[in-house]
C-alpha cells in the first residue's frame, strides 16, 4: 500500500545559487538566492544551506514538541540546527553534514539527549537525510533567547 499523501507542495528556481531566486508557485514566499561571500558570493541573499536548516529545525522542534507534549513536558526549548557544506572527495563536489543541538529549559542534559534522540528518530527531514549525510544529535544548556 503506497503512502498517504497528507501534504505536497513545490518550489521554483530561477538563476540557481548565483543571484538566483527562488519562490512557491503562489508567490506567497519569495528569496533571493545567494552564494555566500565565503564562496565568492556577495552575501545578499540566503543560500540553500541556510533554508534548509531553517526548515530541518523547524520540523525537529516539532518532532522534539511531540514528545514534550507526550510525556507532559512544558519547558521550553530551543534547536540549533548547523548545516556544513563539505567538499565530496568522491566526486569533486559537495556535500552536507548537520549538527543538531538540543537545549530544554530546566532539564539535565542526559534527559535531553534522550528526548533529542527520540526526535532525531520521529523528524520526517531526519529520516530523510539519515544514511545519506552525517548527522550528529547533542543535548546543550537551554540559554533563552538563543
Amino acid at each position: 500500500m503506497p503512502d498517504k499523501v497528507v501534504y505536497t507542495t513545490s518550489a521554483v528556481n530561477i538563476g540557481a545559487r548565483d543571484g538566483g531566486n527562488s519562490h512557491t508557485p503562489d508567490h506567497s514566499y519569495e528569496v533571493k538566492i545567494a552564494p555566500p561571500k565565503k564562496m565568492g558570493g556577495d552575501g545578499e541573499g540566503t543560500n540553500p544551506e541556510q533554508l534548509f536548516a531553517l526548515g530541518y529545525s523547524a520540523c525537529f522542534h516539532s518532532a522534539l514538541n511531540h514528545y514534550k507534549k507526550e510525556e507532559n513536558i512544558e519547558n521550553n526549548s530551543q534547536v540549533t540546527l548547523t548545516v556544513h557544506l563539505l567538499k565530496d572527495p568522491e566526486d569533486g563536489g559537495f556535500k552536507l553534514s548537520v549538527e543538531i543541538e538540543v537545549g530544554v529549559e530546566d532539564m539535565s542534559e542526559e534527559q535531553a539527549q534522550k528526548l533529542a534522540e527520540k526526535a532525531h528518530a520521529f523528524c520526517p527531514y531526519s529520516k530523510a537525510t539519515k544514511g545519506n549525510i552525517e548527522s550528529t544529535v547533542k543535548a546543550v544548556p537551554y540559554v533563552e533567547g538563543k
